[in-house]
C-alpha cells in the first residue's frame, strides 16, 4: 500500500463502470484504488475490511441500494467519505442521499479531473455538491429547512455558516476568521444544535436555501 495516498472503494453495479473509474484513477499520483463492489450489501463489507478513505457509491443497485448502504456505514461508524456518483439527477434521489451522510454527490458524466478532485475535497473534508445539484435543491425540501432565516445565530456563527457552505474545512475556517481550530469546531456544533441538523452536508445545504453563500 503506498503511502500517504487516498485510499477508494468503488461501488457500482456495472462492471464496466467500474473499470473505468478503476482505469482512470490508477494513473493518478495521490490515489489508490484498493476495491471494489458491485452492490450496497458488498460495499459496506468491503468498506468495514479495507477502511478506504473515500467510497465512490452508485445510487440505484440492485439488493441494497447505495442510500441504505450510506445508511449501514453510518451506523457503523466507518470513517470513510461517501461520495455518490450517479446518473439520477433527481431531487428526490439526491436529497435523500446527503440526509443519509453523502460528502458529496456528483454525476456520472463529470469531468474525470473533476472527479479526481472531487475525491481530494471530500477526503480533505468539504462538502462537494456539483452546480447542477446545488441548484436543483434550492427549491426542495431539505434537512432543516424552516421560514425565514431559521434560529438565531450569532454572526461569527452565520460567518462560519457561510464558510461551512463554500466547502472550507474547519483549519481554513480558523485561518480566514484568525481562530482556533476548537473554537471553529465550537461554532459547528452550535451550528448543527440551533438548525436542528445532522452534519456539515446538511449545513452547506441550508446555507445555500437562505443565501448565505454565491
Amino acid at each position: 500500500m503506498a503511502e500517504g495516498k487516498i485510499r477508494v472503494l468503488l461501488v457500482d453495479d456495472h462492471q464496466v463502470v467500474r473499470r473505468g473509474l478503476r482505469t482512470f484513477l490508477e494513473v493518478q499520483d495521490d490515489i489508490e484504488v484498493v476495491g471494489e463492489a458491485a452492490d450496497g450489501d458488498e460495499g459496506v463489507a468491503r468498506a468495514e475490511e479495507l477502511r478506504p478513505h473515500v467510497v465512490l457509491m452508485d445510487v440505484k443497485m440492485p439488493g441494497t441500494d447505495g442510500i441504505e448502504a450510506l445508511r449501514r456505514l453510518r451506523g457503523l461508524d466507518n470513517p470513510a467519505k461517501v461520495l455518490i456518483v450517479t446518473s439520477f439527477t433527481e431531487q428526490r434521489t439526491v436529497v435523500p442521499a446527503l440526509r443519509a451522510g453523502a460528502a458529496g454527490y456528483v454525476y456520472k458524466d463529470v469531468d474525470p479531473e473533476a472527479l479526481a478532485g472531487a475525491i481530494r475535497s471530500v477526503h480533505a473534508g468539504h462538502v462537494l455538491l456539483q452546480q447542477e445539484v446545488a441548484g436543483a435543491l434550492l427549491s426542495g425540501d431539505v434537512p432543516g429547512q424552516t421560514g425565514g432565516r431559521g434560529p438565531s445565530l450569532t454572526e461569527r456563527e452565520r460567518e462560519v455558516l457561510g464558510l461551512i457552505a463554500d466547502g472550507r474545512s474547519n483549519r481554513e475556517i480558523a485561518r480566514a476568521l484568525v481562530l482556533s481550530e476548537k473554537t471553529v469546531k465550537t461554532h459547528v456544533s452550535n451550528i448543527l444544535m440551533k438548525l436542528d441538523l445532522a452534519d456539515r452536508t446538511q449545513a452547506a445545504l441550508w446555507a445555500v436555501r437562505h443565501g448565505m453563500t454565491d
